[in-house]
């Protein structure tokens, strides 16, 4: 017999603990900066929105309704969506404030683009 087979001392319950626990706060601490800290951030912001929304003002629900705030309740709003037209929402399904009498975006682009098609043509009319 050439070969000798020696032990190895085991390694201790520090050095194991300290080779799983670290990795493991590592991952919490990236998780908590990447996905739970700006999260908590954008829902503090939509609450201060949905707080400030007063009589007026243009709101998009989370279904798609883009209406007026015609009556405002503690958590009920009545919003105006055609000329007579009423419902009521709840304010936590309001996703975005416009403004008061902010119209939407593109039916402001297609207005104007429709008007520079008017005086073109009647800049190249003889």
């Amino acid at each position: 017999m050439t070969g000798f087979a020696y032990a190895q001392a085991a390694q201790d319950t520090f050095g194991m603990l300290n080779s799983l626990l670290i990795p493991t706060m590592l991952i919490i601490g990236i998780m908590y900066f990447l996905m739970i800290r700006p999260q908590q951030k954008r829902l503090k912001e939509h609450q201060a929105m949905v707080a400030g929304v007063r009589r007026g003002d243009t709101i998009v629900t989370s279904g798609g309704i883009i209406g007026k705030v015609a009556k405002v309740d503690e958590q009920e709003l009545q919003v105006e969506i055609a000329e007579g037209v009423k419902i009521k929402v709840l304010r936590s399904t309001i996703s975005e404030v416009r403004g008061k009498g902010e119209a939407a975006p593109a039916a402001k682009g297609k207005a104007k683009d429709k008007d520079k098609d008017k005086e073109k043509d009647e800049a190249t009319a003889p």
